[in-house]
């Protein structure tokens, strides 16, 4: 048995310690925010934060999270009003939408190491891939979440 704290939850989990921590959020625990992409880190659909750092939880095993605070999309704010999330609806930024989770987790531990990200900043740090190419509108996004109070 695993003790996991998820969004500030604690959970027991009866998995191997190689599972990947997106397997365990998903399945076992039942938080679908998070998306499985690639399963090679290279996409960001699954990005999660573990002790407030952006991790593709893909990768990432379980057993590294075990004691650690795990926060997914649907901790980022219990009713969806972290600036983020207001900015991404405000600027319409999603298409499909299937990536955006990973985004603004992505976005969200960006700005809370740089409140005030260049638009530079913004390329250098989110890496994450988006299929139907609205990288103009999450940059905007990002920019308007920080005229809203975005810290993390």
């Amino acid at each position: 048995m695993l003790s996991l704290r998820i969004n500030g939850k604690m959970y027991s989990v009866d998995v191997e310690p190689e599972t990947p921590l997106l397997w365990v959020i998903r399945d076992t625990i039942g938080l679908t925010g998070t998306k499985y992409g690639c399963g090679i880190a290279q996409c960001g659909a699954c990005t999660v934060h573990l002790n407030g750092r952006a991790v593709r939880s893909c990768v990432q095993p379980v057993s590294q999270a075990a004691g650690k605070d795990v926060t997914t999309i649907e901790g980022l704010s219990p009713n969806a009003q972290h600036p983020l999330q207001i900015a991404w609806r405000e600027g319409d930024v999603p298409e499909c939408g299937y990536c955006q989770p990973g985004q603004i987790m992505a976005a969200a531990a960006l700005l809370a190491k740089n409140s005030k990200p260049t638009d530079a900043d913004i390329t250098r740090e989110i890496t994450n891939l988006c299929r139907c190419g609205t990288y103009p509108r999450i940059r905007q996004a990002i920019h308007r979440a920080t005229e809203l109070g975005a810290k993390s």
